[in-house]
């Protein structure tokens, strides 16, 4: 995770579809809102302006709490293979600072891809714990419901 000093996230995922549809699944809104957010978060809305220096806005609803939101443009758009795009919360937490998420997908079989996320720099080891988990689970969903269409 840490490289010379830098507090990087770095994952990697094998799920059941082809890049293609997974890419539409990172990058299409209503698809996105079904799978986005850490166990029991919703995602009410999500806006996205998909091309480099394109915006987006990602309301999340936590079980409990306050609705907030997530933040940033687009850097790279490059279907299916990936993209990368700057990260920050509004009203972020004092130990944040604006990221950035690069997404890269592998075909690796027949309706198969390896998804691989790196995020970075940030201002401390809690933050990126807290990242990994939120990708994690987040992902985890994304992994299951590509894997419930593929049967």
């Amino acid at each position: 995770m840490a490289q010379d000093g830098e507090l990087r996230l770095h994952l990697e995922y094998e799920l059941a579809d082809e890049p293609a549809r997974v890419f539409r699944e990172l990058t299409d809104p209503v698809e996105l809102a079904r799978w986005w957010g850490p166990d029991g978060f919703s995602t009410p809305s999500a806006e996205i302006d998909l091309r480099p220096g394109g915006a987006y806005r990602i309301a999340m609803q936590p079980p409990e709490g306050e609705l907030f939101h997530l933040v940033g443009e687009y850097i790279d758009v490059d279907p299916p293979a990936g993209l990368a795009y700057t990260f920050r919360w509004e009203d972020p937490d004092p130990e944040d600072r604006e990221t950035v998420v690069t997404l890269s997908l592998v075909g690796t079989g027949v309706r198969r891809s390896r998804l691989i996320l790196d995020q970075g720099d940030f201002v401390t080891e809690r933050r990126l714990a807290l990242h990994e988990e939120g990708w994690a689970q987040s992902l985890g969903k994304l992994g299951e419901m590509l894997a419930s269409r593929a049967d």
